[in-house]
């Protein structure tokens, strides 16, 4: 037994509240060197004649990556407190593992056990009841729709008359998407996250100049009014981007800042290491990246902070926006974020707290920053399976467990799932114009757990490489739109909808890959079981469904066909969505 490689941690994804009254534990092992696991848990001060009382339960492994098991329980203690361990066994020993270590017998002492003090309801983590059934769409506004050509700025180009560049504009605005809210009401889409509209220099907005005015190439507070109303009258939530880590060059504190140096009252609102400042060849203030032209907030500042909280005040309060997403998240200190939730909860306590971060972020999500964050373990490994073949079925199931289980289950369900952004190539383009693997990757992301979102233009099969090629004018004409793969999307959110199971119901596992083309997962409930399948290879692949699922009658959810056998057969790069009777 690798005991180096047992690991349990009393908090955060190892031991939490899920549900009213019920507490979930996992602990995690050396992949196939325990065999089974058992609880031992009692309350506290349950004592008989000088010896802890404790019950025995086993647990279930629920997910093995390459390197480790997972396994976990969900259990309600008597009177919501508990002293717990662990006996695991193996091929030739048995210990007992708790918070003292291990032992070969189980000690009666209670002290050498983990602790869970009180389960509080208040300590469940819990995002906007709302937000898991959503389905995403990003617009860039610059280039969604142009719906006003009186606020064109100067230079605008006709719509789509040019490739995209850094500093070329297409008039896009929020007039364009207005007037385009029932495009997205027949895609079936109920949220829109918009990248920054407030007044920038650039067409990305994300240097902003002033962050109480929209940018007037936009539309302006009236305008802003309408589309938040139109699109709550469709049942589409309405999120917008907070760039609190950096300002714009022409943010009038740093142009401040660089008139009067040393004397300016704002030298402190940003990190500057010396003066006279200096762009060249880098500059000596801290910046997003090593970009001059966004210097980064000193968020530490008391001014600093005043004011970034009242931005995020007023647009909540006078919008009634239902989301912020926050850009470059993880390079804010973590008491601003505290902060900033309490301010914004306070007015709208389901607001949607959505934060930047493309790594482990457990420690922004312990209930006192961000709801979710931007799902990028999952777009990395998606589009290596899918899209560039560098990792094989079995390497994925692997990895998408270890993402599954860096986070608690009621984090996973609002996490905000993307296979493309205004940062990355078209997932056109990351398939090298394969839309077989296109409307698989769709398929995964509209059938799997979290918040899916689509980028502006990939449901009608634009293309574009990394920025500025992946943010092109929306393509409004049909006949340059793929209509089929549109349909494709529309339908596969429509399903998503009516079977809740394809959403965040239910419990999700991966079944054992059986060759080097295919991988399954489940979704199971109480009344019913949900297969998901594909075939990642060019050619036709059979699916044995596990053995308990033999004989039991199968329905085709994708196309209404009932099967009558216990393999499933899956067209090269195919799918397939089954619900087992």
């Amino acid at each position: 037994m690798n005991r180096q490689a047992i690991l349990h941690r009393a908090t955060d994804n190892h031991a939490y509240v899920c549900a009213d009254k019920e507490v979930c534990l996992m602990i995690q092992t050396e992949k196939d060197d325990i065999h089974t696991i058992q609880l031992l848990f009692g309350d506290p001060y349950d004592w008989t004649n000088g010896k802890w009382n404790f019950n025995q339960i086993d647990m279930e492994k629920k997910g093995s990556s390459s390197i480790f098991d997972y396994w976990e329980i969900k259990i309600k203690p008597p009177y919501r407190r508990m002293r717990y361990g662990f006996k695991l066994s193996g091929e030739s020993e048995s210990v007992i593992f708790g918070e003292g270590g291990f032992s070969e017998q189980p000690p009666r002492d209670n002290s050498f056990y983990f602790a869970f003090p009180f389960l509080h309801s208040s300590d469940r983590f819990h995002a906007p009841d709302w937000v898991k059934d959503t389905v995403w769409y990003q617009i860039f506004p610059e280039r969604f729709a142009n719906g006003n050509k009186e606020n064109d700025p100067v230079g605008t180009l006709d719509w789509g008359s040019a490739e995209p560049e850094i500093d070329n504009f297409f008039g896009g605005d929020l007039d364009g998407v207005i007037q385009n809210i029932s495009y997205l009401k027949k895609l079936g889409i109920t949220g829109i996250y918009f990248t920054p509209i407030f007044t920038a220099y650039s067409n990305h907005k994300y240097d902003t100049i002033d962050y109480l005015e929209i940018d007037p190439q936009f539309g302006d507070a009236n305008t802003l009014k309408k589309l938040v109303k139109t699109c709550h009258e469709n049942g589409i939530k309405v999120m917008l981007d907070a760039v609190f880590n950096h300002a714009g060059y022409y943010f009038p504190p740093f142009q401040d800042v660089l008139e009067n140096g040393e004397e300016s009252k704002y030298k402190d609102w940003f990190h500057i290491r010396s003066f006279p400042i200096q762009t060249e060849p880098l500059p000596n203030y801290d910046t997003f990246a090593f970009t001059p032209f966004m210097p980064k907030f000193n968020t530490q500042n008391e001014e600093v902070r005043n004011y970034l909280l009242k931005v995020a005040r007023y647009w909540v309060e006078e919008f009634d926006i239902d989301g912020w997403r926050l850009d470059v998240a993880n390079e804010v200190d973590h008491h601003f974020w505290r902060d900033f939730r309490r301010e914004v909860k306070a007015i709208k306590p389901d607001l949607y707290i959505l934060g930047e971060i493309w790594h482990d972020s457990m420690p922004w999500l312990r209930g006192d920053q961000f709801d979710a964050v931007m799902n990028y373990p999952l777009t990395r490994n998606v589009l290596d399976l899918f899209a560039k073949g560098t990792i094989n079925p079995k390497q994925f199931v692997e990895n998408m467990t270890s993402v599954l289980f860096m986070y608690p289950s009621t984090i996973n369900e609002n996490a905000f799932n993307l296979v493309g952004s205004h940062d990355t190539p078209r997932v056109l383009n990351e398939c090298s114009g394969n839309k077989e693997k296109v409307r698989q990757i769709f398929t995964f992301l509209l059938t799997f757990i979290g918040t899916p979102c689509i980028y502006y233009g990939d449901e009608i099969g634009m293309d574009g490489g990394y920025d500025p090629g992946c943010r092109k004018c929306m393509e409004w004409n049909e006949t340059d739109q793929d209509l089929h793969l549109f349909k494709h999307i529309q339908s596969l959110i429509k399903l998503r909808n009516q079977e809740p199971l394809l959403a965040n119901e239910g419990n999700l596992r991966f079944l054992p890959v059986q060759d080097e083309s295919c991988f399954a997962f489940l979704k199971e409930n109480d009344e019913k079981t949900i297969l998901v399948a594909f075939n990642i290879s060019d050619k036709e692949a059979t699916l044995s469904l596990p053995t308990q699922y033999n004989n039991r009658a199968c329905v085709d959810l994708w196309n209404n066909e009932v099967l009558s056998n216990d393999d499933i057969l899956l067209d090269g790069n195919g799918f397939t969505i089954i619900e087992l009777k």
